[in-house]
């Protein structure tokens, strides 16, 4: 078999995805840039017809809008054709060219939101009743929610003007921890192998427990020779969120963070809680993996490996789609007919090719298709449920740009991961149908098993970690390396229980994490997944009503907050009652995963 790893240029025109519906070609995405910079100039000129009448009031709302549809369309493009070749020079030039446009609107425009949030109560009153304004009702009535957190025009240009800044702690630590960190080369049976932050998980999934240790502690090793400079970036970044919130008079930064969304603190702490309550189903799950490996005492670098080895297999892209479809039939023909020429007819970038970014995502806008970028092979079962995962991203978006108007077409990450997780759900229960052993069963039964702790017990530990050293630095208190340390090191304890033993450098996996500088969205995994277990068992065991509620999720948008979106799909999550289904359920897979493994 061939293992090269093609060129872009090589790519396939069937395989790659096609962007034409964003731009034809970059000669038409250069107008555009040059449309979008043209449009600025007169940015200015509008501020004074604001107040003017309402006529004008929604003239200016709806040049707000047509510049930043062309905004978001050039962006995708941009964005989507750096991907396919990071080290394309002329996509990342394109990239560097619309960044600067774009950086440049974005200051043209600051002055909107405090002058719209300065008008008359009446007028404002006045023009959302008007049938006119439809469009933009529900944008103006959630812009209007932040008034008390708005401040002066020049006061919103000047943090405008700090966005590039504020970047750094968090570029620093990219650079940091993916280009001069060197991790070495650890022996495996196959020779020196490199170690880096892309390999280091197929080195915990190696079945030689004396390649992963040399792994983990070569790779921690490393880590802990920078844990200064790490503990300052990521003490950085936290300050920073702690003075944002104060600058715009939140209470906190977690307040901050969980005000555009509308959800109330109670939904994050009922999460934790939950999840803590459930520690000892997490504890019981070690014990089993534990005495599957044969193992006296569980290490922090045994908590990967795979429990069951999977039987070798291979399904075509073509063959996965027709696995997904048949999956997802529960959701109707529309729903798989539409999927299924998507990811067969120009929606997908398929294969891994030179440079090309690794991992998967669907980007979804309102012009052109909700793209899905994959790096697909066919001897990898976990490929098929990305498929299924980043389908369901895709006609969460094909939905919600037909039923919404821009302004309010785009949902936010709390209810992207319930689409897709859900899709996961149904590909799971068709492949567990059709096995054709329990090997097979207790394959696919230790993967969800697996899934389900990582997004729902592990991503949870990461929240309450945020909440804990967020509230370290509004206390006042120093966050050190030694204090950032023994608090991870606290929660490590406390959801790995009795039967891990972790190392002196185990607690530094608290600073090596990138999602903690984009603080306080981790927990939406953690209730993404629960609704999406909870909404999968009711439309599986439901009908028609179950269904269309469903789907009046999923043509939502962004008309509604995100609570009130999942409450029309029939999940209430401002209940502990989601979370409690999920870890019910967990357990259940334990318990089933126990019997089919004969321990």
């Amino acid at each position: 078999m061939n293992h090269t790893i093609p060129a872009r240029s090589a790519v396939k025109p069937a395989d790659a995805w096609n962007l034409s519906a964003l731009y034809p070609s970059a000669e038409a995405w250069e107008k555009g840039l040059s449309a979008l910079s043209g449009l600025q100039p007169g940015v200015e000129a509008l501020k004074s017809r604001l107040a003017s009448s309402p006529a004008d009031f929604l003239a200016v709302l709806s040049a707000y809008a047509d510049y930043s549809r062309l905004d978001e369309r050039l962006a995708y493009y941009a964005d989507l054709r750096q991907t396919e070749d990071e080290g394309n020079s002329e996509s990342r030039g394109r990239y560097a060219r619309y960044v600067g446009v774009a950086s440049a609107g974005q200051a043209a425009w600051a002055w909107l939101t405090p002058a719209i949030q300065a008008l008359p109560q009446a007028f404002l009153e006045a023009s959302l009743s008007d049938p006119a304004f439809a469009d933009y009702a529900v944008f103006l009535k959630k812009l209007l929610r932040f008034k008390p957190h708005i401040l002066s025009e020049k006061e919103e240009k000047l943090l405008a003007l700090q966005a590039e800044t504020n970047r750094v702690a968090q570029e620093t630590f990219g650079i940091l921890t993916n280009v001069d960190l060197d991790f070495g080369r650890v022996r495996t049976s196959e020779g020196l192998m490199p170690l880096s932050q892309s390999t280091y998980s197929s080195f915990m999934h190696n079945r030689d427990r004396e390649v992963r240790r040399k792994a983990y502690m070569k790779f921690y090793g490393e880590f802990d020779a920078h844990k200064t400079t790490l503990a300052s970036l990521y003490a950085g970044s936290v300050k920073l969120d702690k003075y944002q919130a104060q600058v715009r008079g939140y209470g906190s930064a977690r307040e901050q963070a969980l005000f555009p969304d509308d959800v109330p603190a109670a939904v994050y702490d009922n999460l934790v809680g939950t999840i803590n309550d459930n520690l000892p189903v997490l504890h019981e799950y070690y014990d089993l993996r534990a005495r599957a490996l044969g193992l006296d005492e569980l290490r922090h670098y045994d908590v990967y490996v795979p429990l069951v080895d999977q039987k070798e297999s291979r399904h075509s892209y073509e063959e996965a789609v027709d696995i997904v479809s048949a999956s997802l039939a529960p959701l109707g023909e529309e729903y798989v007919s539409t999927l299924r020429a998507g990811l067969l007819g120009g929606w997908v970038d398929r294969y891994e090719n030179k440079g090309k970014r690794s991992g998967a995502f669907s980007a979804g806008s309102f012009s052109g298709e909700p793209y899905i970028l994959l790096n697909y092979k066919d001897d990898v079962v976990k490929d098929i449920f990305t498929m299924a995962h980043e389908g369901g991203h895709s006609m969460h978006s094909w939905h919600s740009v037909r039923s919404n108007p821009f302004m309010c077409y785009s949902y936010t990450i709390f209810e992207a991961e319930v689409a897709s997780t859900f899709n996961e759900q149904l590909v799971f229960k068709h492949l567990y149908d059709h096995a054709a052993s329990d090997e097979e069963r207790a394959s696919l039964l230790a993967n969800r098993v697996d899934d389900t702790l990582a997004t729902l017990f592990r991503q949870t530990m990461f929240a309450e970690y945020e909440a804990v050293t967020h509230a370290m630095a509004e206390a006042g208190e120093a966050l050190t390396v030694d204090s950032l340390r023994a608090a991870y090191r606290k929660l490590l304890e406390k959801y790995f229980g009795p039967r891990m033993r972790l190392e002196a450098v185990s607690d530094l996996e608290g600073l090596r994490i990138p999602h903690f500088y984009n603080a306080f969205y981790v927990y939406k995994y953690s209730t993404g997944v629960s609704a999406s277990i909870a909404l999968s068992e009711r439309v599986l065991h439901g009908g028609a009503a179950e269904r269309d509620a469903y789907f009046a999720f999923l043509k939502s948008g962004g008309s509604r907050f995100p609570i009130e979106a999942l409450k029309v799909a029939g999940v209430d999550m401002s209940s502990p009652e989601p979370v409690r289904l999920a870890c019910a359920r967990f357990a259940e897979d334990v318990r089933t995963l126990r019997k089919l493994l004969k321990l």
